[in-house]
């Protein structure tokens, strides 16, 4: 067996099942499936199932607390604070995205920033909650050490995600969603995890020389989106994710993936705008006129689109879960 079809529900229940029986709380258990699933149905394979045997290995050993409740505070008109408790970070998100719309609506523009988080997967997942909603979003985390500074030779700088998206008058969100490594670590992940190469321009090994090799990769230094320009986005990422939120920065960060060693504590920040409050009900139309524009531009991409005809596609036909995968949840009873 090479890969097996489930459902979307199939795969949501398998999930949370097996992190509920690795030392994780019924209603954690269920963000994190609900995430998960998510990531994978918009081909995010990185950040999706791929994931869920870290995840078990930390809640089982405790560098992640599976019964963490997050808590929230409003500490000024537009800006929430989480505390995760070094859980897993989609609980934390949920808290925080159950309120940051009204309150985004009420001020105009409004953020969210979590501290003592953990992987926070697909962000383009995240945002387009919020675009679905209505709003303008951005959202950056940072992570473990996984670049050296543009021009310097220590792993100071995560691959440090940011995503973006905005609604449109006529049709689903324009979702921008990239890491500032030249590709996500999740994607070298998932390569070593499949016995892959890695395509020469991805990594450096340990010895600063390019590799193909994903486990070399894994233990040497990613490359930066755009080289220097990368470095320095990443850069803004750690002032703002951790910096500003009182989160470890990459180089305190422990592991996303080792199950031992002390909780990784970095930080997400998440800002929505209420389009509304700049130019009216005009906005979401101008929007489109720009979306329709790139959209038409001969074979110009139109960032989200393949996501969500993915996501369309598991939808109505299922996820072809690999034999590794589907091997870790098969004990699991599939069954309403």
């Amino acid at each position: 067996m090479t890969s097996q079809k489930m459902t979307l529900a199939e795969i949501h229940r398998a999930v949370s099942a097996a992190l509920q029986a690795s030392n994780t709380s019924v209603g954690n258990a269920e963000s994190v499936a609900t995430a998960l699933v998510a990531a994978e149905a918009a081909g995010h394979v990185g950040h999706g199932l791929h994931r869920l045997a870290d995840y078990r290995a930390q809640a089982a050993n405790g560098k992640v607390d599976g019964y963490a409740l997050p808590s929230i505070a409003q500490s000024a008109p537009g800006a929430l604070i989480v505390d995760a408790g070094h859980g897993f970070a989609y609980p934390a998100l949920d808290v925080g995205l159950d309120e940051l719309p009204a309150i985004a609506a009420s001020q105009g523009i409004a953020m969210l920033g979590i501290r003592r988080s953990h992987h926070c997967g697909a962000l383009g997942c995240s945002v387009e909650r919020l675009a679905d909603a209505g709003f303008i979003a951005m959202m950056m985390s940072n992570s473990p050490a996984a670049m050296a500074p543009w021009g310097g030779s220590r792993r100071l700088l995560g691959n440090n995600p940011m995503a973006f998206a905005v609604p449109l008058a006529d049709g689903p969100p324009v979702v921008v969603d990239l890491s500032l490594s030249t590709v996500a670590r999740g994607r070298v992940l998932a390569a070593k995890q499949q016995g892959e190469a890695i395509p020469e321009g991805w990594a450096l090994d340990q010895a600063g020389n390019p590799t193909t090799d994903a486990g070399e990769a894994l233990a040497g230094t990613m490359l930066p989106l755009g080289g220097p320009k990368g470095g320095a986005l990443a850069l803004i990422v750690e002032f703002l994710a951790a910096g500003l939120t009182g989160a470890n920065f990459a180089s305190e960060a422990s592991s996303f993936t080792d199950p031992d060693g002390h909780p990784p504590g970095v930080g997400q920040l998440m800002i929505a705008i209420s389009p509304s409050a700049f130019g009216g009900d005009a906005v979401l139309g101008r929007f489109a006129e720009l979306a329709a524009m790139v959209a038409g531009d001969g074979d110009a991409y139109l960032p989200g689109r393949r996501r969500q005809a993915s996501r369309e596609a598991a939808m109505r036909d299922g996820i072809d879960v690999d034999a590794e995968v589907f091997d870790q949840i098969a004990t699991i009873s599939l069954r309403d």
